[in-house]
C-alpha cells in the first residue's frame, strides 16, 4: 500500500502523453498503514470461521480464501481513501521507527508459555492443534488405550471435556492468528506471531491518535503505548488482548474514515459496513468483547435516528429538509456489525459452549444489558421522527421563549392563557424547582464534564471505602481462593481467599501509564463530555463512549485473578490506550489553550512528554529485559523425542496431567490421558493403573508411564527424566506494579512397564 499511489500526473515526452506516479502523500501512508491491520485480521477470522467449522482450517484453503478475503476488504476499505489526515515525513517515520522497534524487542525478549499453566500457554497449544489438524473438537484417542475406561479421563488444565470430545477453553480468533506462525516457522514461528501483532497494534493506536488529536501527536501515543508494562507482556506471548485491541481501535478508525469521506470523497457506506464487520469480529477474538462493543449498536441506532428525522424541520412548503450527514452511516454499520456479532456469536455456541456455560454468570447479565440497548435503540430509531415534530412543535408555541423563567413568575410553558401552555404543573415538580435547572439544556454540558470527573474521583477513593471480596462457592472460585491464599504469602501479605483487590483497579492503570496520564486523560474526557453535550466535537462520541463504556466497567470489575502483570491484561484491550489517546488529546488542548493566550509552549510540551513517557518506562523496566518460560521448546522437543512413537501416554500425577497432556497429545501427536486419582491425592491408585496399562497393550501399543517424581512411578519400573528445566515465571504481585521474575522448576520422569513374563 506504500508503493507508487495511483496518483497520475500526464507529461508530454517525445510528442507522446505518458503517466507519472507519484509517491503517496505522508498523511496517506499514515492513514493506510493504521487501517490495514483490522482490515487484515478482519478478512483472515472471516475466511478462517467457516473453513474452521468444516474441518478445513489448512495451510491451503487459508492462503487462498482467508489471504483472499483480507486482501479484498483491505482493497474496499482503502479504495479512493482520501488524505483525512494532513501529516509530515517525520511523523510518519517516528511512528513506523517506534512500531518496527517495538516488534523487534519484543521478539528478541519472547516468552515461551508452552507448558499449560495460564492462559497463553492454552492459547498456544490450541493454535498448534489448530495448524497440525485444522478441525475441532480433539478426539480422545481412546483407541490407543483399548478403548475408554472409567479410570480415565482426557481433559485438563484449559481444555473441557465435552459430549465425548476435548474443547478448548477459548474462543477460536487468537488461535486461528497464531496458527500462521507455526505454519511458517513451526514452534518459534508461532512465538513470534505476538511481537508483530504487538508492532501491528503501535501503528492502529497511533493512527487512531493522527485522526483524533493529529499526526503530529501520533508518535507520542505510539511511544507511550509501546513502553508500557501491559502492553511488552501481552505483546510477547499468544494472549487475546492486542487482536482485540487492533480490531477495536482498527474499527474507530475505519468508521472515522466513512465520516471523512462524507465530506470529501465516496464509499462512505462501504468503510462503515467495514467498520462494523471489524468491530463485531471482536467477539471471535474475546467473549468480552461483547461488552466493549455494546456502544456501537446504540451508536448505529443514534445514526439511524438521525438519519429519519431533519432537525431543525424544514419550514412548511418549501420541499426541502436538513439531513444529517453521518445519518446515512447508521444502517452499513450495523448491518457490519450484525455479520461479525453473528460469526462471534456462533463460533462461541458451536466451539467453546463449555466456556460459554464457565462463563454464563458474568455472560447472562451482559446479554440482558445487550438486549435492552437493542430494545430501546430499535425503539428510538422508529420514534425518532414523531420525537422530532414534538419538539419541533414545542419549540414553535407562542410565547417560547429561550430565556430563564423570573424568580416567582411563571414557568416557560406553564403560563395560564397562552396557547399550548398549562394552567399546572406536578405538584412534585414545582417543590424540585433545582431539577428543572439542572436538566435545562444550557446546563448539561457542565454535569456532563462534571460526571467525568465525579466517576474518576469515585475509583480513586474506592479503596478506603470497599474491599471488594468473592466467598468461593463453585470448584472454580475455590481454586482462585487457594491460588490468592498462595500469592498471599509468596507476597508476605495477610492470608485471606476471599480477597480480590478490585478496589485498587484505578491505581493499577495508575501504575502502568503514569498519574500524569491519568489526570489529563480525566480532564480531556471531561472537556470533551462538554463539547459533546454542546453538539460540537461530534468525531469524539463513539471512541469516547468506547473508552469511557469499557473503562468504567473494567475497572469497577476486572473480573480476573488479581496477580500481576497477569491481571493487567485487562486493562489492554481499551482502558490503556483508551486513556492514552484522551491524554494526547487534551495536551493538545492544552498546549492551543497556551497558544492562544500568548504564552510559551515548548518547555511546557518538554515537560508533558517526560511526564508521559518517563513513569510508565520506569515501571516497565523492572520486567522489561526478563523474559520469561524461556527453554520450553526445547524441552517438549526432547521430552517427545524421548517418548516411542508407538506409545500411548498415561499421566499418572496430577499436575503433570494439568500441564502437559494437551503438550503431548498435541505437539508429540500422540495418544495421552491422565489416570484419574483420588480425592486428597494428587498420585493414581496402582490397580487402576495397572489396569489400564493391560488394555493399553492389548490394543498393540506400548504403554508409557509420566509423572512428576521418580518416585511416584517406582512401583512400574526404572523412570528416567525425560524433561529438567530451570527457568522464570511471571512475578504474582498483588499490592504493587511487578518488579522482578521468580524461579520456575518443572520435571517430568517417564517409565515403560516391562511385560509380566
Amino acid at each position: 500500500m506504500a508503493g507508487r499511489y495511483a496518483r497520475v500526473i500526464p507529461t508530454k515526452r517525445f510528442g507522446r502523453l505518458r503517466p507519472r506516479t507519484t509517491w503517496p502523500s505522508a498523511g496517506r501512508v499514515l492513514v493506510v498503514g493504521s487501517a490495514v491491520p483490522a482490515l487484515a485480521l478482519a478478512g483472515w477470522l472471516l475466511a478462517g470461521l467457516p473453513l474452521l467449522l468444516l474441518g478445513w482450517f489448512r495451510p491451503l484453503p487459508m492462503a487462498l480464501l482467508g489471504g483472499g478475503t483480507a486482501l479484498l476488504l483491505c482493497l474496499l476499505g482503502l479504495r479512493r481513501l482520501p488524505e483525512s489526515v494532513p501529516a509530515l515525513g517525520r511523523h510518519v517515520a517516528a511512528v513506523a521507527g517506534i512500531a518496527v522497534a517495538s516488534g523487534l524487542f519484543n521478539g528478541f525478549l519472547r516468552s515461551e508459555q508452552l507448558f499449560v499453566r495460564r492462559d497463553p500457554a492454552t492459547y498456544a497449544q490450541y493454535a498448534i492443534w489448530l495448524a497440525r489438524h485444522g478441525s475441532l473438537p480433539i478426539p480422545y484417542g481412546q483407541a490407543g488405550f483399548g478403548g475408554l475406561d472409567p479410570a480415565l479421563r482426557f481433559d485438563s488444565m484449559g481444555f473441557y471435556d465435552f459430549h465425548g470430545a476435548i474443547v478448548p477453553q477459548f474462543m477460536p480468533g487468537p488461535p486461528m492468528l497464531d496458527a500462521i506462525g507455526y505454519w511458517l516457522g513451526g514452534v518459534p514461528g508461532l512465538l513470534l506471531v505476538p511481537p508483530v501483532l504487538g508492532a501491528l497494534a503501535v501503528l492502529v493506536v497511533a493512527g487512531t491518535a493522527a485522526r483524533l488529536a493529529g499526526a503530529r501527536w501520533a508518535p507520542l501515543a505510539a511511544l507511550v503505548f509501546a513502553v508500557s508494562m501491559p502492553i511488552l507482556y501481552t505483546s510477547r506471548t499468544t494472549f487475546s488482548e492486542i487482536p482485540s485491541l487492533i480490531l477495536l481501535f482498527g474499527g474507530m478508525t475505519l468508521l472515522l474514515d466513512a465520516r471523512h469521506r462524507l465530506r470529501t470523497g465516496g464509499g462512505a457506506r462501504i468503510a462503515a459496513a467495514l467498520a462494523g464487520l471489524v468491530f463485531g469480529l471482536a467477539l471471535l477474538v474475546r467473549i468480552d468483547g461483547l461488552r466493549d462493543v455494546l456502544p456501537v449498536l446504540a451508536y448505529a441506532g443514534v445514526l439511524i435516528a438521525l438519519r429519519r428525522i431533519s432537525w431543525p424541520p424544514a419550514p412548511t412548503g418549501t420541499g426541502t429538509a436538513r439531513r444529517f450527514p453521518d445519518g446515512r452511516l447508521g444502517v452499513p454499520l450495523l448491518a457490519g456489525l450484525g455479520v461479525g456479532g453473528f460469526c462471534g456469536f456462533a463460533a462461541c455456541y458451536l466451539l467453546a459452549r463449555p466456556y460459554l456455560m464457565y462463563l454464563s454468570g458474568s455472560l447472562l447479565p451482559l446479554l440482558a444489558i445487550c438486549a435492552v440497548v437493542v430494545v430501546v435503540t430499535a425503539a428510538g430509531a422508529a420514534l425518532a421522527p414523531k420525537i422530532a415534530v414534538r419538539l419541533a412543535a414545542r419549540r414553535a408555541r407562542p410565547g417560547r421563549t429561550d430565556r430563564p423563567a423570573q424568580p416567582g413568575g411563571p414557568e416557560r410553558g406553564d403560563q395560564p392563557g397562552r396557547p399550548g401552555g398549562s394552567a399546572r404543573r406536578p405538584a412534585w415538580l414545582s417543590r424540585l424547582p433545582w431539577l428543572t435547572k439542572v436538566f435545562r439544556s444550557s446546563a448539561l454540558p457542565g454535569w456532563a464534564a462534571a460526571l467525568v470527573v465525579l466517576v474518576m474521583a469515585g475509583f480513586a477513593v474506592r479503596p478506603w471505602v470497599q474491599t471488594v471480596r468473592r466467598v468461593a462457592v463453585t470448584s472454580e472460585d475455590m481454586l482462585t481462593a487457594d491460588f490468592i491464599e498462595k500469592a498471599q504469602m509468596a507476597n508476605r501479605l495477610p492470608v485471606d481467599g476471599t480477597r480480590l483487590y478490585y478496589e485498587d483497579s484505578l491505581y493499577w492503570v495508575v501504575w502502568y501509564v503514569g498519574l500524569p496520564v491519568v489526570v489529563l486523560a480525566t480532564l480531556a474526557a471531561a472537556v470533551l463530555a462538554r463539547r459533546l453535550a454542546r453538539g460540537r466535537a461530534l468525531e469524539w462520541l463513539l471512541p469516547l463512549a468506547i473508552i469511557g463504556w469499557t473503562t468504567v466497567t473494567t475497572l469497577w470489575r476486572p473480573a480476573i485473578t488479581p496477580d500481576h502483570p497477569f491481571a493487567a491484561r485487562r486493562l489492554v484491550p481499551v482502558v490503556i490506550p483508551g486513556l492514552i489517546l484522551l491524554a494526547v488529546w487534551g495536551l493538545r488542548w492544552g498546549r492551543d489553550r497556551l497558544h492562544h493566550a500568548g504564552r510559551g509552549t515548548r518547555l511546557a510540551m518538554i515537560a508533558g512528554v517526560l511526564l508521559f513517557v518517563v513513569p510508565p518506562a520506569v515501571i516497565s523496566i523492572g520486567t522489561a529485559f526478563s523474559p520469561v518460560e524461556r527453554g520450553e521448546a526445547d524441552g517438549i522437543a526432547r521430552m517427545c523425542a524421548a517418548i516411542p512413537r508407538d506409545a500411548s501416554v498415561l499421566i499418572i500425577e496430577r499436575v503433570t496431567g494439568d500441564r502437559f497432556t494437551q503438550v503431548i497429545r498435541g505437539q508429540c501427536g500422540l495418544p495421552t490421558a491422565r489416570v484419574k486419582n483420588p480425592q486428597g491425592s494428587s498420585v493414581a491408585l496402582g490397580f487402576d493403573v495397572r489396569r489400564v496399562i493391560g488394555k493399553v497393550r492389548a490394543a498393540g501399543r506400548r504403554p508409557v508411564l509420566l509423572a512428576a517424581d521418580q518416585a511416584q512411578l517406582a512401583p512400574y519400573g526404572t523412570a528416567t527424566q525425560v524433561l529438567r528445566l530451570r527457568t522464570h515465571q511471571d512475578e504474582r504481585s498483588l499490592v504493587g506494579p511487578p518488579d522482578a521474575v521468580w524461579s520456575l522448576a518443572s520435571d517430568v520422569w517417564m517409565t515403560v512397564p516391562q511385560e509380566p513374563r
